[in-house]
């Protein structure tokens, strides 16, 4: 039997959220059963995938600080200090690897290398659309008015 065709990258079956400890495998790299995968894909398309990016890489970043915090034989300030400039390297080095990181989420997770981004812009064009299209009305209605009060 086949299964039921969907628009590519759009997943075919429900999107099942993984489990606390699930979730944190898979916010240190780790893969996914089959059945979360396309919440992967949701989790990586959504309009706020950056932001949860952003929350899987402080979540990475937490061991480590954790560490530098309670094992470094050094005054507070200065464990702070380092804590700070791990988090502020790791972070530049998340972000500008952002892209490539979510993709390779998805692949793991079963889908083509650029699924996330194609859908990511078609969902942008979809907007674009949608706001060029409510400028327009709101244009028009102004003109209208415009007209109305000096009956040009």
């Amino acid at each position: 039997m086949s299964q039921p065709t969907a628009e590519p990258g759009t997943p075919a079956e429900p999107v099942v959220r993984p489990a606390p400890h699930r979730w944190l495998w898979y916010a240190f790299g780790g893969r996914l059963p089959a059945r979360h995968r396309s919440w992967v894909l949701f989790d990586t398309t959504t309009d706020t995938w950056w932001a949860r990016h952003v929350v899987r890489s402080l979540v990475q970043m937490a061991v480590p600080i954790i560490a530098v915090m309670t094992l470094v034989p050094a005054d507070w300030g200065l464990r702070a200090a380092c804590a700070g400039g791990g988090v502020f390297l790791a972070m530049i080095y998340s972000l500008a690897y952002m892209n490539e990181t979510v993709e390779h989420r998805v692949v793991k997770a079963g889908y083509p290398a650029g699924t996330a981004q194609a859908i990511r812009d078609r969902g942008s064009s979809t907007k674009l659309q949608a706001e060029t299209e409510r400028k327009r009305a709101a244009a028009a209605k102004r003109a209208a008015r415009y007209r109305d009060r000096t009956g040009r």
